[in-house]
């Protein structure tokens, strides 16, 4: 054990750079996969928690203010129910901020979808005026316990007297209304569109559709207004963190992978260039096994002390971090799960390490104790006939021999290369993910955002004069009049989001990857979200029903849909017209000068309608993932390290497997220098044929798992966009003048050897 110790300290005194970048290439991965599973936990148990404890609903149903809602509670698989509520919407300001809320009739907390209060207190009979706010919408109105909200257009105010927590779906701006919890008389003196709601618990949450279906046959389809569940909410709860917790983990598994190649390749490279001593070892007693073991210890200590590094800091840090990742760090820490995974992660990639380096250890273990003597031949073999021909054309040498020394054996070649593509592929695929994010806030426009706003007028503001009151703002260069209603699926198992949106004179410019634009009587476009749904495809005819009335429409293309999950199909509002005559424009998306602030342009409509106009921007999905900005250049660092660990692995087997030609290149002329270019220019060839490889699997790559994170998401593919030429062009420009200066100073070291030390290598 003396002996083997000894030799693995004076092996890592040799090479102390190398473990060093295994140690900090180690940490990076396995902060990575904490990282990742800090998020996955962060965007499920947090609504898990919520819903569990508010012995939430998992169907909440819409209906009509005459539907009989109450006798939902008797069906089949019920097991208790919420409501029904009568329900009434309104719009209310807090701080220059108004929101579409629906004001909710309730005395009580309800035991089934129990309101958590968060701040304050529940409703007070002796406060009719007071309310309690989703926690969501107090956010977003600033609103915090003893606030006064106004009802625009009205003398009448709210008083908040608490914040609550609810697993029911989050307040959207522009998109769904917020949950205001009112005594019953406040509902009744509100003057908005008035209604019920009912949440029903179910014995078996997998048959929600089945639930939902036999609700709606039971109240009729022309009773049911909208239609959420559970699997909708807690998709919308978990947003992008579970993305970013994807996107850590994929690049996480690929980094490990990517390591252990690279331990892989170092061992390989050194046991080539210690086969005298690994057999001297074997000559004074060393068994196969002592051998292996020596190799083993020494990276498993490596990739464990890298690991305990990382285990360590996340602990520490924790919610010090700023931004999500120090709260989803925070609320990991508490979860039960949180001590295993912390001991599972990083035992698991050291164990993974592990393997990889016993089977490289493998063959140290052999080689046999009395060298066996090298062919005569050169290692590099002979010159190609492409080689010949090329120094004949009086080509630099160096160029060439440094061409025909970076490729001498065809299957270490292109092992070594593959090696070094790997962690270049995954370095073009986290390019492409910052490429696309920057996309969604520079082109809004190509991924179905082609509106930065949104006005939604009152009832006192008709068409005309909204239409003109946008337009004549300097800064609107469009309005195009919408409305937006939910509609019932075919089979009645949930509600989507149908669009009208412009005329057929006007029509709004979808973003489309699939089909042609809707023209014709009829025509729609439709999300992938929604597509996925109904199980149809661009080309088939939907049946829908909103409210009474029926709505068939053909799907002519497929949108870009970042909103609702993409379960939205659209059309213009003439079609809608066709089968209700009587709709009105009930909100205009407004599309600005290149350039104009939304928030200033946004302001200034607010100020010019004197209250009766509701104006916000777009939400951008992209806003939602800046923090996987810093994951990205955190990633592209740890990659590049495993890359640098696999480049230094090439460079010193080239050195030293050429150490034979030292001799042949200084009997035929060549200088020191002329020998130094021959391996800086054949590291170079290496590095290049690996950035070829990494960028011409990368971006596909790339494009594939965009494209497919977005189909899943229900936004849909066509949203990949990979780096530019100039930038993939600097990227390898960059790998592989970096490579050929880590070359420069061991390869010249190597040439100026004194011919007794070259003849003793070669011997």
């Amino acid at each position: 054990m003396r002996a083997t110790l000894r030799w693995a300290h004076a092996d890592l005194r040799t090479h102390r750079g190398e473990a060093l970048f295994i140690v900090l290439a180690t940490a990076g991965i396995v902060a990575s996969l904490l990282l990742a599973a800090a998020l996955f936990g962060y965007a499920t148990n947090p609504w898990q928690r919520v819903f569990t404890q508010s012995h939430g609903a998992h169907v909440w149903i819409h209906t009509g203010a005459s539907a009989d809602a109450g006798r939902l509670a008797r069906l089949d698989g019920v097991e208790s129910v919420a409501g029904p509520y009568r329900t009434a919407s309104a719009t209310v300001e807090s701080r220059g901020t108004r929101a579409s809320v629906e004001l909710r009739g309730a005395v009580e907390p309800p035991a089934t979808g129990r309101p958590l209060l968060v701040s304050g207190h529940w409703l007070d009979r002796a406060r009719p005026d007071g309310v309690v706010l989703e926690d969501s919408l107090a956010r977003a109105l600033w609103a915090e316990p003893g606030d006064t909200l106004t009802v625009p257009g009205t003398a009448r105010t709210l008083t908040v007297l608490g914040v609550a927590d609810s697993a029911e779906s989050r307040y959207r701006p522009g998109e769904r209304s917020g949950v205001v919890w009112a005594l019953p008389s406040a509902v009744w003196g509100a003057d908005g569109r008035t209604g019920q709601v009912i949440g029903l618990r179910l014995t078996d949450p997998g048959d929600t559709d089945y639930a939902v279906q036999r609700a709606v046959t039971a109240l009729g389809s022309g009773a049911v207004t909208q239609v959420s569940n559970w699997q909708q909410a807690r998709a919308e709860a978990q947003g992008d963190n579970r993305l970013l917790g994807q996107v850590l983990g994929l690049f996480g598994l690929g980094a490990l992978l990517a390591a252990a190649l690279a331990v892989y390749g170092a061992i390989g490279t050194r046991i080539r260039g210690h086969l005298r001593d690994i057999s001297v070892l074997k000559a004074i007693g060393f068994t196969p096994a002592q051998v292996v073991r020596i190799f083993l210890i020494q990276h498993v200590v490596y990739a464990s002390l890298g690991a305990l590094a990382a285990a360590t800091l996340t602990q520490a840090l924790g919610s010090r971090i700023p931004g999500r990742l120090g709260d989803a760090l925070g609320v990991w820490q508490g979860l039960p799960g949180h001590t295993a995974a912390l001991l599972a992660v990083p035992v698991a990639a050291v164990l993974f390490i592990g393997a990889t380096t016993g089977i490289a250890a493998w063959r140290a273990g052999r080689v046999p104790p009395v060298p066996v003597l090298r062919a005569a031949a050169p290692p590099a073999g002979r010159l190609s006939g492409v080689a010949r021909r090329a120094l004949g054309l009086r080509l630099p040498p160096a160029l060439v021999l440094g061409w025909h020394q970076a490729f001498p054996r065809r299957p270490r070649s292109l092992a070594t290369v593959a090696r070094l593509a790997l962690p270049l592929l995954l370095i073009v695929v986290a390019l492409s993910a910052w490429t696309t994010i920057d996309r969604f806030h520079s082109e809004p426009e190509r991924i179905g955002l082609a509106a930065a706003l949104t006005a939604h007028p009152d009832e006192s503001l008709g068409d005309p004069a909204a239409r003109a009151l946008l337009a004549r703002n300097a800064q609107v260069t469009a309005v195009h009049p919408g409305a937006e209603v939910a509609a019932l699926v075919p089979g009645q198992t949930a509600t989507i989001a149908l669009r009208g949106l412009g005329t057929h004179q006007d029509p709004y410019p979808f973003t489309l990857a699939e089909g042609r634009p809707a023209h014709g009587p009829d025509e729609a476009v439709a999300g992938q979200g929604l597509l996925d749904l109904l199980d149809v495809r661009v080309g088939d005819w939907v049946r829908m029903t909103v409210g009474a009335r029926p709505q068939i429409l053909h799907i002519v293309g497929r949108s870009i849909e970042p909103e609702n999950g993409g379960r939205v199909i659209s059309t213009s509002l003439d079609t809608l017209r066709e089968n209700d005559p009587e709709l009105r424009p009930t909100l205009y998306q407004l599309q600005l000068r290149p350039g104009a602030d939304p928030g200033k342009v946004a302001a200034e409509l607010t100020a010019a309608g004197h209250g009766h106009l509701d104006v916000h921007a777009v939400t951008n999905p992209a806003d939602g993932l800046s923090p996987l900005r810093g994951v990205v250049v955190g990633l592209i660092a740890v990659l590049a390290l495993i890359g640098l660990i696999e480049l230094l692995t090439a460079i010193g087997g080239t050195v030293r497997e050429g150490e034979r030609d030292l001799l042949a290149l200084k009997a035929i002329g060549l200088s020191p220098r002329q020998i130094t270019a021959v391996t800086v220019t054949g590291t170079a060839c290496t590095a290049l044929a690996a950035v070829l490889a990494g960028t011409a699997l990368g971006l596909p790559l790339a494009h594939w798992l965009i494209d497919a994170q977005g189909k899943s998401s229900g936004i849909g593919a066509g949203i990949a966009r990979g780096p530019s030429p100039l930038l993939l062009s600097l990227f390898g420009l960059a790998a592989v003048l970096g490579a050929a200066a880590l070359a420069a100073f061991p390869a010249g070291r190597a040439a100026r050897r004194r011919l007794a030390d070259t003849l003793s290598a070669v011997a």
